[in-house]
């Protein structure tokens, strides 16, 4: 009896440090994520590519996710930083370099090698080692500490993030690469990079965007970017590379301001959309509920993104600053440029909406990564904050 008691005593006091409104946030988009999968499912949009299953291993990823993010807050984030540097960073570097290996395949439609087939699952690697970045990269600054503007340590603070961007790119991913790289970028301007270096970037985008459009960029990378602004180009392609994009503008445009239902029986015909269920999930949304529903999801979002940087600021240490920063960057950027990417205002690079795009491995790593914020919750400076008040 006693041992209940004490376990009872630790679970109770555990719950008490728990943000539970983070929690929430994020389950209510993964309940979310779940339904509409499952209504593409009795509506039998793109039949060949979503089933039952589909809604199933969503669930399936979410209930394991938040099991772990669960366990993980239960631990300091100093003791977490210094275990995922030796498990959780190399088993993430070496599931993406497996990529290269005949286990890496590439998903019908796509030309990026992302995915990793282990027999009985098939996993993303650059979404757990998008994580590990968190994770190590936070650990770096918090070593360098104020010693970051110092050519030496930018240089390997530079090195640090171009390992996982040059795998990614590599693969011939593009999504994977430019979150990192805003990560990186967010994580060191809240850290307190130099203006120098600031305006030394800004100077350099013209030589960058050269080298990019022509040494680095392939023809269909420029095609994306180029039906973005220019509407010849688009029209020509209407059939093309921006036939995904044209599809989600007429499918977010018939939903109108309430949406179609999420029955075909409640609404008009649903339109047709090649991976609809996860990167282009917000053309479903609005097609589906509106203008409305996707007001909704993007408050939904944005109550997750101002909640992180709440933890971040009463965070008792940078180390806790810097996780929760780059935790927050990783679903904003995600949001940005998927919703940019759904409504044709950014070029289409792989990008899912966080939570709600069908995704074991997006969701799984999500999920560990809101661990990590919820450990730095747990083991935060006693303050009046948003959202929280405390005695």
């Amino acid at each position: 009896m006693k041992v209940l008691s004490v376990t009872f005593s630790f679970l109770k006091g555990q719950f008490k440090r728990l943000d539970k409104l983070l929690l929430l946030l994020c389950i209510t988009a993964s309940s979310l994520s779940v339904y509409l999968l499952y209504t593409m499912v009795q509506n039998e949009i793109n039949p060949d590519v979503i089933s039952n299953r589909t809604w199933i291993m969503q669930l399936a990823a979410a209930f394991v996710g938040i099991t772990l993010a669960l366990l993980i807050s239960l631990l300091d984030h100093k003791l977490i930083s210094k275990i995922c540097l030796f498990t959780f960073a190399p088993m993430s570097l070496i599931l993406s370099l497996l990529l290269f290996t005949p286990l890496g395949v590439q998903t019908a439609g796509s030309t990026e090698t992302n995915w990793l087939n282990l027999g009985f699952v098939q996993i993303q690697p650059s979404e757990f080692l998008t994580v590990a970045f968190i994770m190590t990269f936070s650990a770096h600054l918090h070593k360098v500490g104020d010693k970051m503007n110092q050519i030496n340590h930018m240089l390997l603070l530079c090195l640090h993030a171009f390992v996982p961007i040059i795998i990614m790119v590599l693969q011939d991913n593009t999504g994977a690469p430019l979150i990192v790289l805003l990560v990186f970028l967010m994580m060191m301007f809240m850290a307190g990079i130099s203006w120098k270096y600031i305006a030394a970037v800004v100077v350099s985008l013209p030589a960058l965007g050269y080298v990019f459009w022509n040494f680095y960029a392939k023809d269909y990378h420029k095609l994306r970017i180029q039906v973005i602004f220019d509407e010849e180009i688009r029209q020509q392609e209407i059939l093309g590379i921006f036939y995904q994009q044209g599809r989600s503008l007429v499918a977010m445009g018939s939903g109108g301001l309430t949406g179609q239902g999420l029955s075909k029986s409640g609404g008009g015909e649903y339109i047709s959309i090649f991976a609809i269920h996860n990167d282009f999930m917000f053309a479903y949304i609005g097609m589906s509920l509106g203008l409305i529903g996707c007001i909704l999801v993007l408050v939904l979002m944005l109550a997750i993104c101002i909640k992180l940087l709440t933890v971040a600021g009463v965070a008792k240490d940078p180390l806790g600053k810097s996780i929760c920063t780059g935790v927050f960057a990783t679903i904003f950027f995600h949001t940005v440029i998927n919703v940019g990417m759904v409504t044709a205002v950014t070029p289409v690079v792989g990008v899912p909406l966080p939570f709600i795009s069908s995704g074991g491995s997006s969701t799984l790593s999500l999920y560990i990564a809101i661990g990590f914020a919820l450990s730095v919750w747990a083991n935060r400076e006693k303050k009046y904050h948003l959202f929280y008040s405390e005695d």
